[in-house]
């Protein structure tokens, strides 16, 4: 499915550059201090969240769901709104036009953002799992093809027809936010999020689930990560860096099942 003609850089002229370098400001200094404290949760609970490559090499601590989940909502914060500065900037444009002022795009970034805060109960139950599971586990031969056959199928999911739906929604603003809200104010906007929130899932989910391998807070693939969302919805090349992102994961998979001991050194 092709991405419609509105692509993320028209977002970028709707408004003046003042409007747009003030909004675009906002959305990334609110990452950066999300970032300083994913780095420094990354530091303090290093034996707390990990993946599967990091079982038996560390003990697992114990992390309540409370906690893990507003550590977990940090990094969607530091990783995914930067990602989403043309899709701000296109609801932005509608609700000033419709009078709505700024208020409808702070709700409509709330409901974005509440959507990958739940999605945080899938890694906290996987962290859960990880926990149950002896030192021992490490040297078993199951678990290499758990984390190779994750990669594999994470990187499958990029030439899958989903990808390429939720993909193209990401990258036409302009034409999501006119067919997803229908100028219900308050309302109408948080249905917005909560819609706009669901395809960017659909669109990142699978490269999440490479956190699980690799380790929940591992700031390398983190910011890697974060590049390839960033690259993916704002180019026009972004189906195909999905592709070449989801080839290297198959072949990274395949080395992980063939050679278990590269799982360590990539965690």
């Amino acid at each position: 499915m092709a991405a419609s003609e509105d692509t993320p850089r028209s977002a970028f002229a709707i408004f003046s550059w003042r409007i747009n370098l003030a909004v675009v400001a906002c959305l990334l200094a609110v990452s950066l201090v999300a970032w300083l404290r994913t780095v420094e949760d990354a530091r303090s609970m290093n034996g707390m969240v990990m993946g599967l490559g990091q079982i038996g090499s560390r003990s697992q601590g114990d992390m309540g769901v409370s906690m893990f989940l507003v550590m977990w909502t940090v990094m969607m914060v530091a990783m995914m709104l930067p990602t989403v500065a043309p899709m701000v900037l296109a609801h932005l444009s509608v609700a000033r036009k419709r009078g709505g002022g700024v208020f409808p795009t702070i709700v409509f970034v709330a409901g974005y953002l509440a959507v990958w805060s739940a999605s945080g109960v899938v890694p906290y139950l996987a962290q859960v799992g990880f926990a149950q599971l002896p030192a021992r586990a490490a040297e078993s031969g199951w678990l290499p093809i758990l984390a190779g056959g994750i990669l594999v199928g994470a990187g499958a999911y990029q030439f899958t027809g989903w990808k390429q739906i939720c993909l193209g929604k990401c990258q036409s603003p302009l034409a999501f936010i006119l067919t997803h809200d229908f100028g219900g104010g308050a309302r109408s906007a948080l249905r917005a999020g909560f819609e706009h929130g669901a395809f960017c899932l659909g669109c990142c989910w699978a490269l999440m689930t490479v956190l699980v391998v690799v380790g929940l807070m591992n700031l390398v693939w983190m910011i890697a990560l974060f590049f390839v969302f960033l690259v993916e919805k704002s180019s026009g090349h972004g189906l195909l860096l999905a592709k070449i992102t989801g080839a290297a994961l198959v072949v990274l998979g395949v080395i992980v099942i063939a050679r278990p001991g590269i799982l360590s050194m990539i965690s």
